[in-house]
């Protein structure tokens, strides 16, 4: 945790990261500054697993990543990460879930979570098991976490995939928002940057050999 250049809110120096027999990463070198950024690139060339390495949930296997936070909060509460393939919240329902939240997330918003639903028009399936939801509708309950959550880094992989127009017009507008932060960093991750938004950085990933 340190203190950055004022308006930036995480540096990445020299990382490296390789999966076996796979390299992905080689001093890579990145500055996020707060507002609205934007990682793209082609099919399996390291979307993901940048932001697995941004959120602290890889180790590089060389370089640093600093982020600009609370000192007195561990890094884990500071970043928060959409996961929506992941099976591990199925038994539970999306309530639920945001219930327990700010006990990792200290400045966590469970009513804005619950106003974020009535924009994704998700609140007839809030209270249901998660196994039971479509993919787009797991994708709002990530979704609505990650605009409620208040920490310094959000990292939102592919937010627009298997949402419905209404769903993305609400999403426009909640990133639009985002765009004018001047103390939050917000980076989408997908295969090309979105049209109409204000990006402060565009990096763009080659594609896997």
């Amino acid at each position: 945790m340190g203190h950055l250049t004022q308006g930036t809110v995480l540096e990445v120096r020299a990382l490296c990261f390789s999966w076996p027999g796979v390299p992905l990463f080689d001093h890579l070198n990145l500055v996020l500054p707060a507002g609205l950024s934007v990682v793209s690139g082609e099919e399996s060339c390291g979307k993901t697993t940048l932001l697995r390495l941004l959120a602290g949930d890889l180790s590089p296997d060389s370089g640093s990543i600093e982020l600009n936070g609370s000192d007195d909060q561990p890094p884990g509460t500071q970043v928060f990460r959409t996961e929506p393939r992941s099976d591990a919240l199925d038994a539970i329902s999306a309530q639920t879930w945001w219930d327990g939240l700010p006990a990792r997330y200290p400045n966590f918003n469970v009513r804005q979570a619950r106003e974020l639903a009535h924009g994704f028009a998700l609140e007839p399936h809030i209270e249901k098991p998660m196994y039971m939801l479509s993919a787009g509708s797991k994708r709002k309950v990530w979704l609505c976490a990650a605009f409620a959550a208040g920490t310094p880094l959000t990292l939102i992989d592919e937010p627009f995939a298997a949402l419905d127009m209404v769903s993305i017009r609400f999403l426009n507008g909640l990133l639009e928002e985002a765009s004018s932060h001047r103390d939050r960093a917000w980076v989408l991750a997908d295969h090309a940057p979105p049209e109409g938004l204000v990006l402060r950085t565009q990096l763009v990933l080659p594609a896997p050999d």
